[in-house]
């Protein structure tokens, strides 16, 4: 393995452990703060869905617009966008339900019940943040490809990338560790799923050198984060805003989004 190929696993190893950073941040509140869950939801969905609609859904459709022409990559963009929403949306309808939550069977439980007697939807907090480890992870795989090969191909232009995308995998650990947290209140939990959603960075980044190198194609690439995209939209609405509203006060939940749009814009200025 040459000097370069090590180089560039080590800018997607870096931008990966960057969700870490976001757990971490996470933490510094009490589980019945719920003022800071609402702004930390909001937050989350605006970073989710601005990241998503203006960075992710734009370079779906300038690959497949590149590898399959304008009137063609712009459907297959908009089929994968809704293709990626149904995909969640059918995980969301048959994921197991408990059939009683207020039964307790361990500390865990004991702890989420308390939890719902201070106002906090432990379960759906929980299926929250494992869903939005998920939209993220898939999303940091081919983020993780894309920055390799650039760097591979110019490493000033990887070095550039990899802070622009640790800059935003900042909050979007944050997404992930706050749901964890305020339902389960183990921060070990919390921080282990968002940190595992940032490996996906270096992950892909191995396929890619391993594996894929050789058939990477736009289109691939394309319908991928097309899909990614409408996952984290839908992730947005049906889960992220709703609960962030329902802890909400003084509309703290729409500046918290507005917020988490204006950090994701700002890093993703970097890149310009």
């Amino acid at each position: 393995m040459d000097g370069n190929v090590i180089f560039a696993l080590s800018l997607t190893l870096f931008a990966g452990l960057a969700t870490g950073v976001g757990a971490l941040i996470a933490f510094f509140t009490s589980r019945t703060n719920k003022k800071f869950l609402s702004v930390a939801l909001g937050f989350s969905a605006g970073v989710m869905i601005y990241v998503s609609l203006i960075e992710i859904f734009v370079k779906a459709k300038d690959s497949l617009t590149n590898a399959l022409g304008e009137t063609q990559g712009y459907r297959m963009t908009v089929i994968g966008f809704f293709g990626g929403m149904l995909f969640i949306a059918l995980i969301d309808r048959f994921i197991p339900k408990k059939n009683n939550p207020h039964e307790v069977k361990t500390v865990e439980d004991v702890n989420a019940v308390k939890l719902n007697e201070n106002g906090v939807d432990e379960e759906k907090l929980m299926k929250m943040g494992v869903f939005t480890a998920l939209a993220i992870g898939i999303h940091n795989f081919p983020e993780g490809i894309a920055t390799f090969m650039s760097a591979i191909q110019d490493p000033n232009v990887g070095i550039a990338i990899a802070i622009a995308v640790a800059i935003h995998n900042i909050p979007e650990g944050i997404a992930v560790a706050v749901p964890i947290y305020f339902a389960t209140g183990i921060r070990k939990k919390a921080f282990k799923l968002s940190f595992s959603s940032g490996l996906a960075e270096p992950i892909g980044a191995i396929v890619a050198y391993l594996i894929l190198m050789p058939f990477l194609t736009e289109t691939m690439f394309g319908i991928i984060f097309a899909g990614v995209a409408g996952i984290m939209v839908f992730i947005s609405l049906d889960e992220l805003l709703p609960a962030a509203q329902k802890y909400d006060e003084t509309h703290l939940s729409i500046y918290g989004l507005v917020a988490g749009m204006v950090v994701m814009a700002l890093s993703l200025l970097l890149l310009a």
